[in-house]
């Protein structure tokens, strides 16, 4: 299949200009003029968007989602439900990171891979971390770095809860433990290997994080931290930590990103540092609000698009070292959104490579089909 999108202004995530993209297979062939009647001549099958008036960006890479759902902490009666494929396509997520959070009981690790595997065979990108909120973390082989290594899709462990009532309170030796156990695990297996941490709205902060890195050997940029945006004071924390080299993510679960981005970069985090995620599905929060509040930050409080794009698409990918993911250029995966110009509004959707959400609808293939 080739997809030639034209007349779009890109933004790879970087402004462009209007630039076509050429998608062949599942990934970018070309940026740039690209000329119709030579691929015409090819006599192969090809599509054409007309993505005038449009911007033309990388797909979403949500970095912290519930797949199989979450919730339960107020009783049974407040289970969510999974995840599904409309609605990450809908909301322009083309690479989505599942995690267990608090209910490592009722809700399993191997039904956490199997719903991201069938992720993958519907044609999005799809990935977990192996681990929860408790420590010793579960795991699918008896270790953290064995599951790294063995199982493809597990790429990092966590949500790891630190801060919060519901945390198991490790000791500081044991968070070191697991750190270094997941990082050899990913160096072992080509995978990012980081610890997700849930921070809680406990006074201790991210102090935890901190006297890791100045208390053992550890690697920074393996350290991913998430809620950062729950009070001023734990922001604080975290833009410390971004210049420490961690990663730093806030979720959209509440209304009200923008002021929380604006903050962060008013008082000096690393831009590179931050992500944003939706931390679907716990209560309140849906995939579609990632998209409302990437939109919002943007239309209604006023930050750059340039500067907003990347919290949603590269940083994420960097942090997670999915090096065919967040940006648009010759070789990466094909997974491309066409938002409207205006509204920002998601018309049509691309992952990896395939036509998925054409003018806001889903396009349906046959069950098990990754068209």
């Amino acid at each position: 299949m080739l997809t030639l999108i034209r007349n779009g202004v890109l933004h790879t995530p970087a402004p462009a200009g209007v630039q076509s993209v050429l998608l062949v297979g599942e990934r970018v062939a070309r940026l740039g003029d690209v000329d119709e009647a030579a691929l015409a001549a090819l006599g192969l099958p090809f599509e054409v968007v007309d993505a005038r008036g449009g911007l033309v960006v990388p797909g979403f890479v949500d970095p912290h989602q519930h797949l199989i759902g979450a919730g339960g902490e107020k009783g049974f009666a407040s289970r969510m439900p999974e995840v599904s494929l409309e609605q990450l396509l809908l909301a322009g997520i083309t690479t989505v990171v599942g995690c267990l959070g608090t209910d490592g009981t009722t809700r399993h690790l191997g039904a956490l891979v199997g719903k991201v595997r069938q992720l993958v065979e519907q044609g999005l990108s799809a990935f977990l971390y192996t681990g929860g909120f408790y420590v010793p973390p579960l795991t699918l082989t008896g270790s953290v770095r064995d599951d790294l290594v063995l199982i493809d899709r597990v790429i990092g462990v966590g949500e790891l809860a630190i801060s919060d009532v519901r945390s198991s309170h490790p000791t500081l030796d044991e968070l070191a433990r697991l750190v270094s156990e997941a990082l050899v695990g990913g160096r072992m297996a080509g995978k990012a290997g980081v610890t997700h941490f849930h921070t809680g709205p406990g006074r201790g902060l991210m102090k935890p994080l901190h006297a890791l890195l100045d208390g053992y050997e550890v690697e920074p940029s393996s350290l991913y931290v998430t809620h950062a945006n729950r009070t001023e004071a734990l922001l604080d924390d975290a833009i410390s930590l971004s210049h420490r080299g961690a990663f730093v993510d806030m979720d959209t679960v509440d209304p009200g990103l923008g002021p929380w981005l604006r903050y962060y970069l008013e008082h000096g985090g690393v831009p590179e540092r931050l992500t944003v995620s939706s931390d679907a599905h716990t209560a309140g929060a849906e995939p579609a609000r990632l998209h409302q509040e990437f939109v919002a930050s943007v239309r209604e409080h006023g930050l750059p698009l340039e500067q907003v794009l990347p919290f949603f698409t590269a940083n994420p990918a960097a942090a997670l070292k999915l090096r065919d993911k967040g940006r648009l250029a010759p070789g990466q995966d094909g997974d491309v959104l066409v938002l409207d110009g205006r509204t920002l509004e998601v018309l049509h959707v691309f992952a990896r490579g395939r036509w998925r959400v054409r003018d806001g609808r889903m396009l349906m293939g046959k069950p098990g089909d990754a068209a």
